[in-house]
């Protein structure tokens, strides 16, 4: 017992210590990327690329289509995956999760493409759909896998005082599958980012805009800040989903 006390504090020191120290060299490593950038004798195509408003405009167009896909992603795939726990609705389950790893399986490429023929349209949404379908499952998974590991007996010591069902789930099912759902969120949120590198094939915008033009032109100067633009966001949504585990899961489990 000892021991594995001793292991489980060694985690969360270990946790805690990357979660100070992550963002901090995130930010450093993209300080010194951009002075880099800026501080070169840069032609008339990077110059137009690479100025802040550009860049800003950019970063906001692949920060709040991530934000999109994360609230749909929770609004669809949290319910859901509480229905399918419940009893009556548990033969529906492996149905709703071949769908769901349909849409995971499927290259993210693919699934742009499709909506985009499927829809004839172009745009922010046509980016924000099927990059939401490719993060549903780890947040629809973890939420059913969650509910699922909390003890019977739990559950039924609820029941014994006198809770409804729905106070059982409210009180003691959903607080206890918290860390398991913020862990699946977190995984959801990396894939929205990194997909998002790619919306750029249907005028969805985003950070990947600049790796296509880096690439394109033999700019590599813009196409290295495009891509650790793009690292250092994921790296720190990650560590924002990291902050959000250690802050929000039930005390007793911190």
């Amino acid at each position: 017992m000892t021991a594995t006390f001793s292991a489980d504090s060694g985690s969360r020191r270990a946790e805690r210590l990357r979660l100070l120290a992550q963002p901090i060299v995130v930010l450093v490593v993209l300080a010194g990327v951009l002075v880099w950038a800026f501080s070169r004798d840069l032609d008339d195509i990077e110059k137009r690329n690479l100025n802040a408003s550009t860049i800003l405009d950019l970063t906001w167009q692949h920060v709040k289509l991530t934000i999109t896909v994360a609230v749909i992603v929770v609004l669809v795939a949290v319910p859901l995956g509480v229905l399918l726990t419940r009893r009556w609705a548990r033969p529906a389950a492996p149905i709703v999760l071949a769908v769901a790893n349909i849409g995971q399986a499927a290259p993210s490429v693919g699934l742009l493409v499709l909506f985009f023929l499927f829809t004839g349209h172009i745009g922010f949404w046509i980016a924000v759909l099927p990059t939401a379908l490719y993060a549903l499952l780890p947040v629809l998974r973890n939420t059913m896998v969650g509910i699922s590991q909390v003890e019977p007996t739990l559950i039924e010591a609820g029941r014994g005082i006198g809770m409804s069902a729905t106070a059982v789930l409210r009180r003691i099912e959903f607080p206890l599958a918290v860390p398991y759902i913020l862990a699946g969120l977190r995984t959801a949120l990396v894939l929205a980012v990194g997909t998002a590198t790619l919306v750029f094939l249907i005028s969805g915008g985003g950070l990947g805009v600049l790796i296509d033009t880096g690439y394109k032109l033999n700019r590599p100067t813009i196409l290295v800040v495009g891509a650790v633009l793009t690292a250092s966001l994921a790296l720190l949504i990650d560590w924002l989903g990291g902050l959000a585990e250690a802050l929000l899961g039930p005390r007793g489990l911190r």
